[in-house]
């Protein structure tokens, strides 16, 4: 005991846990862990890092997969569109419970990946606010005055201030 890397002995049973594993429960460093599977990295420096690279890029494919949703849903409405969305959003709420479990290891390394992975991918494929929000102070158009016109633009003058509500959750 005492040999830096907080004793970590998967093969020791803690007292009173019938041979559970001692399973740290605050952030520490060193690179002999367990990060969602059993026995993996273990006590080796290169599947250690390999472990970091895994966390980093799996965070990185969240954020793609949270901000290119609209890129990757099919073009017609319809049950099939629905399927397709609904898959994506399985997909990438199953890879950010598998990323919240790997942070469940408590390694302060595989912690720094993740928020790295997460930055990098919300830097990347994060649309720029202007791009996002409404474009404010310009005049919107739409015809008011008959019937809908189908395949004809509509116009309208819209000069006054836009009238925006804020409502609470």
């Amino acid at each position: 005991m005492g040999d830096g890397e907080h004793d970590f002995m998967p093969d020791k049973p803690r007292p009173g846990c019938h041979g559970m594993a001692k399973m740290h429960m605050t952030f520490f460093w060193g690179t002999n862990s367990e990060i969602l599977f059993s026995g993996w990295p273990g006590a080796q420096s290169g599947l250690y890092a390999l472990a970091l690279l895994f966390v980093f890029a799996l965070c990185v494919l969240v954020e793609w997969l949270s901000h290119c949703r609209g890129h990757l849903l099919p073009a017609k409405p319809g049950v099939a569109a629905k399927v397709v969305r609904s898959l994506l959003h399985a997909l990438r709420m199953g890879l950010a419970y598998l990323a919240m479990l790997a942070l469940m290891s408590f390694n302060g390394g595989v912690f720094l990946a993740a928020v790295a992975g997460h930055a990098l991918g919300f830097m990347v494929f994060a649309k720029p606010e202007k791009e996002r929000l409404p474009q404010v102070g310009k005049a919107a158009t739409a015809n008011l005055s008959g019937p809908p016109q189908v395949g004809k633009a509509a116009t309208a003058d819209l000069s006054g201030p836009p009238q925006v509500s804020y409502t609470s959750c």
